[in-house]
């Protein structure tokens, strides 16, 4: 429910949608009943049968497959070659001399199609766009999902969009979704070099998906929470993070790209291994960067660092205080700076754990110094909406200013996601 002195309720809703697929690469179970070792992975034994076919079979196969995947896929024939190349083929099969056909078969049986967004979409982010605006006196905007598809494995995915002050415009969604080229990041840590992800002439950031290419984050990327950060020297870029879950460890990573075209992917260390929630400021204090984050689950930290990567001087600044916080406070996404300070939409969890939205204004100079609080939320749950994958759940993972009006995108039952506005002077009146 809103909070109706400050917050109006505007469209549109964005729903889980299976028809969203994305090709990712498919790895068959070892055979572990095969007395030799070296002949336990099924890849040699598919592609020895693949080589087997004749080159009339191959290409009947091949036209079948690309009749199912054209038109759902973007560069199809590209994603396959290239999962090819990146297999990596066992020692009874050194090198062997494939023809193309060959190859985009093999790609073929090593890829699957991956409905990465069939079950829920929410937990929104939005920056502005890197890109002007196409409709006057609206601010464009990059909005960043959620995902969540079969096996319960979470995904990131963009929208794209105008808010004028009033109303959100959509961008129409690109008809195919296109998988990201993966790599090691050269100078990377030795023992976790992270990720770099490219993405080729893709111009439509709606058909881009991230999903979980590393060990680390086999079972999800989960709430990330976009910036456009701006360097002391003018440069800007966009950074992310997002908790990266890996089975019964969770860690929180860096996404970081200046154009939504290629990007890295980098872990960050903290004094607790496990945290979550940690949200970059848009530029350096004091000559440091700054983050905000929920190092003890329940409370919101500042921390500070020199490299945006090591993230180990930290204080506590706001602890749960009212009713419907009092399991748990944390941020929403990245502070905006305002003229009366940093401005940082909030999430608290009350009893039945109901979650709701409220707000903190911090000081510009000093943000260990709190200058306001929510008293009553802004946004909860509400019941003509509280069931869903989650019930009882509002969230949201940032807000995007424009003028003197807030856009806050954010999710519903972990379900799907709604757009309001916040009257930012009204707001700022009610935080004591």
């Amino acid at each position: 429910m809103l909070n109706h002195a400050l917050v109006t309720e505007t469209g549109p809703t964005l729903h889980a949608d299976p028809a969203r697929v994305v090709i990712r690469p498919f790895v068959p179970g070892d055979d572990p009943t095969a007395p030799d070792p070296a002949r336990r992975s099924r890849i040699g034994r598919i592609i020895e049968r693949i080589i087997g076919l004749d080159a009339s079979t191959c290409r009947s196969e091949l036209e079948r497959i690309f009749a199912s995947l054209v038109g759902r896929h973007g560069d199809v024939e590209q994603v396959l070659l290239r999962r090819c190349n990146d297999l990596i083929c066992p020692p009874t099969l050194p090198s062997p001399a494939l023809t193309t056909d060959q190859m985009l078969l093999v790609g073929a049986y090593m890829s699957a199609e991956y409905s990465y967004a069939s079950a829920a979409l929410f937990n929104p982010s939005i920056v502005p766009h890197p890109e002007p605006p196409t409709l006057s006196g609206a601010t464009r905007f990059v909005l960043s999902l959620r995902a969540v598809g079969e096996g319960h494995l979470s995904s990131i995915t963009f929208r794209t969009g105008h808010f004028d002050g009033a109303s959100v415009t959509l961008d129409p969604i690109s008809d195919v979704s296109i998988p990201p080229h993966i790599e090691p990041l050269p100078g990377g840590h030795p023992d976790d070099p992270g990720v770099r992800l490219t993405c080729g002439s893709c111009t439509d950031i709606s058909s881009l998906v991230i999903f979980p290419v590393t060990f680390r984050q086999r079972h999800g990327l989960e709430d990330l929470r976009l910036v456009r950060f701006q360097e002391e020297n003018g440069y800007s870029f966009y950074l992310g993070t997002y908790t990266a879950v890996g089975g019964e460890t969770v860690r929180q990573e860096l996404l970081r790209t200046s154009d939504f075209q290629s990007f890295e992917l980098s872990a960050l260390r903290t004094d607790v291994p496990d945290t979550k929630g940690i949200a970059v400021f848009p530029r350096r204090i004091a000559g440091h960067y700054a983050a905000l984050a929920r190092l003890d689950h329940e409370s919101i930290w500042l921390l500070r660092s020199n490299d945006l990567y090591n993230w180990t001087d930290g204080a506590i600044i706001l602890r749960p205080r009212w009713p419907w916080e009092f399991v748990q406070l944390g941020n929403c996404g990245s502070p905006i700076e305002l003229d009366e300070g940093w401005l940082v939409i909030t999430h608290g969890v009350g009893p039945v754990r109901n979650y709701s939205l409220g707000a903190c204004l911090l000081d510009k100079e000093n943000p260990s110094e709190v200058l306001g609080r929510s008293r009553l939320p802004l946004i909860t749950t509400d019941p003509k909406y509280r069931d869903g994958y989650v019930p009882n759940v509002v969230y949201s993972c940032g807000a995007l200013l424009h003028g003197r009006t807030l856009l806050l995108p954010y999710g519903i039952a972990d379900s799907f996601i709604s757009f309001a506005t916040v009257d930012v002077d009204r707001l700022l009146s009610t935080l004591s």
